[in-house]
């Protein structure tokens, strides 16, 4: 998920770090905005939980612990990309949302 890099490049390379965060900020708010009905048929994502670190990261970027970023990056993500993409059609491989022939 990270693409060979490692915890300490959040410490050392500011680019990456505010990337990180603004990636999980997106990913919070996308997770806010999904419907009850989409929420129900994927009910073993933690809706609530994603929505809430987007929230903690908007409201206290000053006190982000990049220790707990980079765990939720590294062993939460993961899982949750794939149990994502469980939910997708299965003529969608791309993640597009559109079936084929769209």
């Amino acid at each position: 998920m990270a693409c060979g890099r490692q915890r300490t490049d959040l410490d050392s390379d500011r680019q990456f770090n505010l990337s990180l965060v603004r990636l999980a900020e997106i990913v919070g708010e996308a997770a806010a905005r999904v419907s009850p009905e989409g929420r129900k048929r994927c009910s073993a994502i933690p809706w609530s939980e994603i929505a809430g670190l987007r929230n903690r990261l908007i409201h206290g970027y000053d006190k982000v612990d990049f220790d707990i970023l980079w765990a939720i990056v590294k062993n939460d993500l993961p899982p949750l990309i794939a149990e994502l993409r469980k939910a997708l059609p299965p003529s969608d491989p791309a993640g597009t949302g559109k079936q084929d022939g769209q």
